[in-house]
């Protein structure tokens, strides 16, 4: 179906800013940090955290949802999207915000160490540092500690993916779901979504190409589990999952697969492909409908996993 109207006007703001590649990270970095952000949910509390990590602090900010009362609540560890190399607690507070409202958990949203700076396994590493933090710390956070779901989108899609891994192979933290929004899951950028979705819909595939390049510029690393989710021995294990996908997205095949695969290795797996909107739009969803019934067909997958 063609793109949604919605969809279209944000695609339209997006086209008129520069490639990543061709003004660098730290120059990208700062122009985001510019861009205006309309305000988020009220929610009953909102704290910055530091969380012990591999190679240091690492930031992270929870997000108490409005009128919960003083009871724990389920938690939710979410990992913001930015290709490995962009976004922070900022781009995503108010996503975080209607997460924690719409599901009735508690989030915290970390802020990992990006590449090319930090490249993998350093995300990956303080995503999983900072899962195991949170369910240590839960009584701290107001939160239960065997009611916990991973959530992330796009490259933070790729981290939740990769903390559940971790954890069935390291036996902790013990999760109840996970929530993947249009997940970087593999390497391969010839999937027939990527070809067809690669240019004209925001992530093109010469910025994938370029975002893997700098979060996995070793070749070696990309086959690697813990890079790409895709590429584990075995899937078997894993908590049930929420998949998003986008039409117009390039990674729309990608998502799909992982589905498949969860599923093939017994592990309950819905997929959802929203039609006429491209990546990015569930976290633009105070701009795109679809972004908004994304939000609230994941907060629901997300309070009925952890009743």
């Amino acid at each position: 179906m063609p793109i949604d109207a919605d969809a279209q006007v944000m695609l339209d703001l997006l086209a008129q800013m520069p490639e990543p590649w061709t003004i660098g990270a730290v120059a990208t970095r700062a122009m985001m940090a510019q861009s205006p952000r309309p305000p988020g949910e009220d929610v009953d509390e909102v704290r910055d955290l530091t969380i012990d990590g591999p190679a240091g602090a690492i930031p992270a900010r929870l997000f108490r949802p409005a009128g919960s009362g003083a009871a724990p609540l389920p938690l939710v560890v979410f990992f913001h999207g930015g290709g490995w190399v962009f976004g922070g607690l900022d781009t995503h507070d108010g996503l975080c915000r209607m997460l924690a409202n719409r599901s009735g958990a508690v989030v915290v949203s970390v802020d990992y160490r990006l590449a090319p700076e930090h490249p993998y396994p350093a995300a990956a590493d303080d995503a999983y540092a900072a899962a195991v933090w949170a369910v240590d710390h839960a009584a701290e956070l107001g939160a239960d500690p065997t009611r916990v779901a991973v959530a992330g989108d796009s490259a933070g899609g790729n981290l939740a993916a990769v903390v559940a891994l971790r954890a069935r192979d390291e036996g902790r933290p013990a999760l109840a779901f996970q929530l993947l929004v249009y997940p970087v899951v593999d390497f391969d950028r010839e999937r027939p979504s990527t070809v067809r979705n690669g240019t004209g819909y925001y992530l093109t595939q010469e910025a994938m190409r370029w975002f893997d390049d700098q979060y996995a510029p070793d070749p070696a690393h990309r086959a690697h589990a813990y890079a790409a989710p895709l590429r584990a021995e075995s899937l078997a294990g894993l908590p049930p999952a929420l998949v998003i996908t986008a039409e117009y997205d390039p990674l729309c095949d990608e998502g799909a697969a992982y589905a498949d695969a969860l599923g093939a290795a017994g592990v309950p797996a819905t997929l959802s492909c929203y039609e006429g909107v491209f990546h990015g739009f569930f976290s633009m969803a105070l701009a795109i409908e679809k972004g908004r019934a994304a939000v609230d067909e994941a907060s629901a997958a997300l309070r009925a996993a952890l009743a």
